[in-house]
């Protein structure tokens, strides 16, 4: 019976040292660019890195709202999404970069009603690996406290 006992005390220490472990691991971000009100970004004469001031999740605090870049804590393989809204005839266009290299857009063109794009991929991050989105010169963004404009990220898994 106390075999077993230290078998059941042995297991539940495994189970906790293995929960602190994957705490760690716990990275994801979402967040719309509005924290209140609503109204259009843009156009600007230049691409300009959006901030997404609305943070609905910030596990691991990997994503800075006041920058709005997302920064890898840890190497491993992450999901993006970014969704534009706008109204038209207004045009709409952003793309994510990585370590300013632009790896993915979402692009919206319509001459009257509402328009979305969204985009999403797997990427490879190093330690310091930065991650961010930027309006295109000459585009618009909307967004209000529905939240159509936003941008995800989360770990996947880990690499070594």
């Amino acid at each position: 019976m106390n075999k077993k006992n230290d078998e059941i005390s042995n297991l539940t220490l495994g189970q906790v040292e293995l929960r602190k472990e994957n705490r760690d691991r716990e990275i994801a971000f979402s967040a719309s660019l509005m924290k209140s009100g609503g109204g259009y970004i843009g156009p600007f004469t230049t691409e300009i890195t959006l901030t997404y001031r609305n943070v609905f999740t910030n596990i691991g605090n990997a994503y800075n709202p006041v920058t709005g870049v997302f920064t890898a804590p840890l190497k491993g393989a992450y999901m993006f999404r970014v969704s534009v809204f706008s109204h038209g005839p207004t045009v709409s266009a952003a793309s994510i970069y990585k370590n300013g290299e632009r790896v993915v857009a979402a692009h919206a063109h319509q001459p009257q009603g509402d328009l979305n794009s969204s985009n999403g991929f797997v990427l490879i991050l190093e330690v310091g690996d930065v991650v961010y989105v930027r309006l295109w010169s000459g585009m618009w963004i909307f967004d209000n406290e529905d939240n159509h404009s936003t941008f995800s990220g989360f770990l996947l898994f880990p690499l070594r």
